[in-house]
């Protein structure tokens, strides 16, 4: 296994976690190729209001960080995919947990007010 990129710290497992898939896109483009590989254009539609920039920068993030991968096929006109390696799909549920959640969240906002545990 390759180390860990410099922004990772190991000694807490929950602020690695953070690091790793935090922030407003990580999460989305790790969901996004859990359904399989994927062009960077393919990709950058799945994410409206993602810019280019962006894009290129959490690819590199999660590719440095061993939880996706970039395949270049070496073909003209260009063709790069990027994938979900075993580690990455191992982040599957912690997406669908942050689904839930939010689908939960929605739900209560919706329908009763604010979360119970929340003065009005």
């Amino acid at each position: 296994m390759a180390p860990l990129p410099v922004f990772v710290t190991p000694r807490c497992p929950v602020r690695t976690t953070l690091e790793l898939v935090g922030g407003k896109w990580r999460l989305l483009v790790l969901h996004q190729l859990g359904a399989g590989p994927l062009r960077f254009g393919e990709l950058r539609r799945a994410l409206p209001g993602i810019s280019e920039k962006m894009l290129v920068q959490e690819l590199r993030l999660l590719t440095d960080a061993g939880l996706t991968q970039r395949h270049n096929y070496g073909e003209v006109p260009p063709r790069v995919e990027y994938e979900l390696t075993d580690t990455g799909r191992a982040a599957l549920p912690l997406v669908a947990a942050a689904a839930d959640f939010g689908q939960h969240y929605l739900s209560t906002l919706q329908g009763e007010g604010p979360p119970a545990d929340q003065p009005q």
